[in-house]
């Protein structure tokens, strides 16, 4: 009988320290706005650690960012992936995707407003050390964090997936205090040569501390499988890209805040 308990004893000890994921579903407002953002940690890390925004793709927050928020709890950070949009605003079909990204492209002053507030509501999480928040974001996402960076954003990094690197306004570069990870499809279309120069050019002239990574062989939206696997529709899954670009912002968070909590 006593070896049975201690056998359990030890069983709980375990899975104690192995930890469960907590997810939450957060309203939050901006303005008259209300939005709709998705919490993941793990409870078995004690103290605070450093908290990553995550922003969606055109689509809205939906499972994708859901699933990356879960990967960066099990590596132990606070993950909060937000909502541009506004709650109950996830359009299914392109077009009305289409418009949805354009309108906080076209009102860069809005998407910096409505992403800050994803920021400020992951600051505002328990376990989350405020002096160590970084950002990352998925097409639309990526375009995003670059806002959120050229607002003038007070985090230590930003990392844009496949995302829209252009400016119209490359002049606020000199707001930037983050260090900047652009991971880039070197075949993309909707990011042509032409974008990606201004971009070096906007990074340069500012003095920003940049890095643009580009992979051979891939188009836009190269780390999401649902995107299929042909490139000549110009988005397109690939899994080399994918796990690369993810190990690339690991690195760049070793570099920002040490070792994973995990």
């Amino acid at each position: 009988m006593k070896r049975i308990f201690a056998l359990l004893s030890l069983a709980f000890v375990a899975a104690a320290a192995h930890g469960e994921i907590v997810t939450k579903t957060i309203e939050y407002k901006q303005g008259d706005a209300t939005l709709e953002g998705y919490l993941a940690y793990d409870n078995s890390v004690t103290g605070a650690r450093p908290g990553v925004l995550i922003v969606h793709q055109w689509k809205g927050l939906g499972a994708y960012e859901k699933m990356r928020a879960e990967m960066l709890a099990k590596m132990g950070y606070v993950a909060f992936a937000c909502d541009i949009y506004g709650k109950g605003v996830r359009p299914s079909a392109m077009q009305d995707a289409a418009a949805q990204a354009g309108k906080y492209k076209n009102d860069r002053k809005l998407l910096r407003e409505r992403v800050n507030a994803g920021l400020a509501e992951l600051r505002k999480q328990q376990g989350v050390d405020r002096a160590k928040v970084a950002a990352i974001g998925y097409c639309f996402g990526g375009t995003s964090v670059l806002e959120l960076a050229r607002s003038g954003a007070d985090l230590n990094g930003v990392v844009s997936f496949h995302g829209g690197l252009g400016s119209p306004a490359p002049e606020d570069a000199k707001n930037i205090k983050a260090k900047v990870l652009a991971l880039h499809g070197a075949d993309d279309p909707n990011v042509p040569p032409a974008e990606v120069a201004g971009f070096e050019k906007e990074m340069r002239d500012a003095k920003v501390d940049w890095q643009l990574v580009a992979y051979g062989n891939a188009v836009h939206s190269f780390t999401d499988k649902s995107a299929g696997n042909d490139n000549s529709k110009g988005a397109a899954y690939n899994e080399k890209a994918d796990k690369r670009s993810w190990e690339a912002m690991k690195d760049l968070f070793t570099e920002l805040f040490g070792a994973s909590p995990k």
